[in-house]
């Protein structure tokens, strides 16, 4: 570790009369993070501010780069406000990166020839990716991850590669893996540890991970690192070697090995910087030069790390603007150093919830682990305990979700035993939920921005935060990676409540009721209109309005499954109804990312005959769709414009398929196994009893989608325990599981009754269902309703099986009028010229295609034809000398 000696503090050089001026080199996130801070302590009003930045655009969110390629623009990710920077008269210098700081004259030069003199420099240049010193790096077609810039170069290439190597398996070497997965190219990650994301999780973490990241097609190669890059004779990369001597051909390399801090300037310059790198700083983040500060990943903070993550950039960001406005005479006080940080962290990698806190690795002595671990479901949770009970640190992959109640108890006995923590719900013994009252006021929420539980409830109580958005405006809690989000809500309304404030649970600013009281006005009063509803029911300044995106289409989906119990019409495009619909119900197709339109016939079980599947094949064939086999036992096919849909779906009616609901918030499939009709293993006929299930449920609409299965034995082939309502055979009957899923947050399946005859189990079916559907949130799965729902599973139980409100008539009728009144939707659609006129691209010019929907070959198939990122276009087959190329969003000499 390089230490610094002491030095004066720094003291203003401007000249009596004259506006002192402060330099910042770098605008990234904590750059202007810094910003933020120095315009809240007022430093902006008496000062000039310059800032160099190197990249064609203000600071953005780099923690959500990858977001790019789900479509997301430079402004979504934006963090600067339009009029920021000349509401405090900030000078932003944008594509000007500081070539040279001379700091005997006080002066920055860009690289247009401006020059800036200065009273006060903050250096904030970021980080620069490591490239590994193999032979071949430049070959055309490696590419590292760091900046959108970065970005549009392999959008372009990957348009003519099809296999592409991510080096690296870290936070980043995930996301960029993802990426390249996401623009079609069969993906290897190469990292040199012996698991994925080696610094954050451990050994049964790493697995947890490399099985998903595995089961998504992506091939990892562990405890490898790349010996070459084999390129041919135009210098393309066709291969990489790697030090075991395997080779992996590919037409693309990512580089996302780590980074190292961008310290060239303070080195030009004379300031001390690490033997590693990082110029080096005290615990005010101040140099060795007096007037000179540096924030970021750039800084060689005074407990001799650098870091590379977002939270202590904003924490060094707060400590050096509260400095330098002290020593300007805008300060209130003593400013807290930075003397080390959290390193807890919370991501989404390719779909995986993965997070890390405090003593993740169990290194203090005496320390135990908790461990739950389930393989098949990719979970893994770890605590680690010390040895008078305190919570140390823990890892969580595949579920996440208690990492906000964890983390910041870490230090701390909790409140129930360790094992309960990490259990699953429903697991005898486990599946404690701790709630915000757990946690004590010095706890801190969010670790982006350091603010504590007590921060959160002084906002509610002394300033009269009542709404998330205020509570993140008041606190910035919340406005970093999003990771506390649930925790600060379930704060903000615990301190409503005790205050004696009334939490509005309405649905939305239309009204004031939930989506259930909603569903038992309408069932109730028997209404079929939401102008109805809306004018009887809402709040008095939105009645005679239009609604708004969340109540038109969740009143939509509470008449449809009423429709006929209510005397509506339960044919979700017509009259009023079409307008309440969601895109994806509004043409009764999935929207698919290049404005086209994915179709998705029923296969009731996944038992099909050898006649349809020719059908299905000769109708992807005639209209060059693409064709998938899905995990939920059916065929779906991509691609179809939206005049193409008529048209593709009258040869599958007239084939005897039926609308699949893969648009709705609806039952979509009930997977089977062949059963005991083939399997040796089989004690009862799975596949009969999926195909009769379906079939009953078929266009039920609910509060979100419904997904089933049914296993012929214990063995559990068709995954039923992951199903919102699951059955599995037994020799005696059907065991009947209730609230599973899988997905982001996994959870297995609750056991509700056992040994039923079909008899029983249909009942019991038919009652959960409506019971759920009456009783739900909008948009809340079976399995977070379960979770919700006072009394849980005992209270399900009791209202499903024992008939303890002596609702059990009432929902088996609505089922039975559900199954009764069933019409396929696109039948109807089809018989009917007024529905099918709304089939169309363009209603000024029906019969002229969407000219924007187009496609590439891929595979023998085809795939949507994507400008993914708009930008310049850029020579990424030439290969460019060393430090021409932009690797950060910082400035660089």
């Amino acid at each position: 570790m390089t230490s610094m000696p002491p030095h004066p503090e720094a003291t203003p050089a401007a000249a009596p009369g004259t506006t002192p001026t402060l330099v910042l080199i770098g605008h990234g996130m904590v750059g202007q993070r810094f910003l933020e801070e120095l315009a809240d302590r007022g430093v902006t009003e008496r000062n000039r501010v310059v800032v160099l930045c190197e990249e064609p655009r203000p600071a953005y969110d780099r923690v959500q780069l990858t977001s790019y390629f789900a479509g997301r623009s430079p402004e979504d990710l934006s963090l600067v406000d339009p009029d920021f920077m000349a509401r405090h008269g900030i000078e932003l210098h944008l594509g000007d990166p500081a070539t040279a700081v001379d700091r005997t004259a006080r002066t920055v030069t860009a690289r247009s020839g401006l020059t800036v003199s200065y009273d006060t420099l903050v250096l904030a240049t970021g980080s620069y990716p490591f490239v590994p010193p193999v032979p071949g790096k430049d070959s055309a077609g490696c590419f590292v991850y760091r900046t959108i810039e970065d970005l549009l170069a392999i959008e372009e290439y990957a348009k003519n590669a099809r296999t592409g190597v991510v080096v690296g398996g870290g936070l980043l070497g995930l996301e960029a893996a993802g990426a390249l997965n996401g623009l079609g190219l069969r993906t290897h990650i190469v990292e040199f540890a012996p698991r994925l994301m080696a610094l954050q999780v451990d050994e049964g973490g790493g697995r947890a991970l490399r099985r998903t990241v595995e089961e998504m097609g992506l091939e990892v190669h562990t405890g490898v690192g790349g010996k070459e890059i084999v390129a041919d004779a135009a210098g393309a990369v066709t291969a990489m070697g790697l030090s075991d001597d395997s080779r992996i051909e590919t037409d693309l390399v990512v580089f996302s090995a780590g980074v190292r801090p961008r310290d060239q300037l303070a080195r030009d310059c004379g300031l001390p910087v690490g033997e590693r790198g990082g110029i080096v700083v005290d615990e005010q983040c101040r140099t060795t030069d007096p007037a000179v500060y540096a924030i970021g990943e750039c800084a060689l903070a005074s407990d001799g790390r650098v870091y590379g993550l977002v939270a202590p950039g904003y924490d060094m960001a707060r400590t050096a603007a509260g400095t330098i406005a002290e020593a300007l005479g805008a300060g209130t006080g003593a400013t807290d150093g930075f003397t080390g940080a959290d390193l807890s962290t919370k991501l989404k990698l390719l779909g995986v919830d993965v997070a890390s806190f405090g003593d993740a690795h169990g290194a203090t002595d005496g320390c135990l682990d908790v461990v739950y671990s389930d393989a098949r479901s990719g979970v893994y949770k770890k605590l680690v305990i010390g040895a008078a009970g305190e919570l140390l640190g823990g890892v969580l992959v595949g579920d996440a979700e208690a990492y906000g109640m964890l983390r910041p108890l870490t230090g701390s006995v909790p409140p129930v035993a360790p094992e309960q923590l990490v259990l699953p719900a429903g697991a005898e013994g486990g599946g404690a939920a701790l709630g915000p009252s757990a946690l004590p006021d010095s706890a801190v929420l969010c670790n982006c921005h350091n603010v504590t539980k007590g921060t959160v409830r002084a906002a509610v109580t002394e300033h009269s935060c009542g709404a998330l958005p205020e509570i993140k405006k008041c606190t910035k809690a919340g406005t970093g990676c999003g990771s506390c989000v649930k925790s600060l809500t379930a704060v903000m309304n615990d301190e409503l409540a005790a205050n004696g404030a009334t939490i509005d649970t309405g649905l939305c600013g239309c009204f004031p009721h939930t989506r259930a009281e909603l569903y038992e006005i309408v069932r109730t009063l028997r209404l079929t209109t939401f102008a109805e509803l809306l004018d009887s029911h809402g709040r008095p300044e939105a009645r005679n309005g239009d609604g708004c995106e969340i109540c038109k289409p969740t009143v939509g989906s509470i008449i449809a499954s009423l429709a006929p119990s209510v005397g509506a019409d339960g044919y979700v495009l017509d009259g009023e109804q079409a307008a309440l619909q969601d895109t994806n119900d509004h043409f009764l197709a999935n929207l698919q990312r290049n404005g086209s339109y994915s179709i998705v016939p029923r296969i009731p079980g996944g038992e099909i005959t050898p006649d349809k599947l020719i059908v299905i094949g000769e109708v992807a064939r005639d209209f060059g769709l693409y064709t998938k086999i899905t995990g939920g036992q059916r065929i779906d096919l991509f691609g179809a414009r939206v005049d193409q849909l008529p048209q593709v779906w009258a040869r599958l009616v007239d084939a005897g398929f039926e609308s699949g609901h893969a648009y709705g918030k609806a039952l979509r499939t009930v997977k089977s196994c062949v059963g005991q009709t083939w399997c040796r293993y089989g004690v009862q006929d799975s596949v009969r009893m999926a195909i009769e299930l379906e079939l009953r449920y078929r266009g039920l609409r609910s509060p979100h989608k419904l997904k089933s299965a049914v296993s012929g034995c214990a063995r559990e082939c068709a995954e039923a325990r992951g199903k919102d309502f699951g059955v599995i055979a037994t020799s005696n009957g059907w065991n009947l599981y209730v609230g599973g899923n899988g997905g982001a947050d996994p959870r297995h399946a609750d056991l509700l009754a056992q040994d039923l005859s079909d008899a029983e189990l249909i009942r019991l079916i038919d009652r959960f269902l409506m019971f759920y559907i009456r009783t739900a949130d909008r948009l809340e799965r079976t399995s977070a309703w379960l979770e919700r729902i006072e009394g849980g599973l005992d209270h399900v139980r009791d209202v499903v099986v024992h008939d303890s409100l002596g609702l059990c008539d009432e929902l088996e009728a609505l089922m039975a009028a559900h199954v009764t009144h069933y019409r396929d939707e696109w039948a109807e659609t089809l018989a009917d010229p007024e529905r099918l006129a709304r089939f169309v691209s363009f209603v000024n010019a029906p019969d002229a295609p969407d000219p924007s929907v187009r496609f590439v070959p891929e595979r023998d198939q085809v795939k949507p034809d994507l400008t993914l990122l708009a930008g310049p276009t850029l020579p990424v087959n030439e290969v460019m000398p060393p430090g021409t190329r932009t690797l950060e969003g910082t400035s660089v000499c």
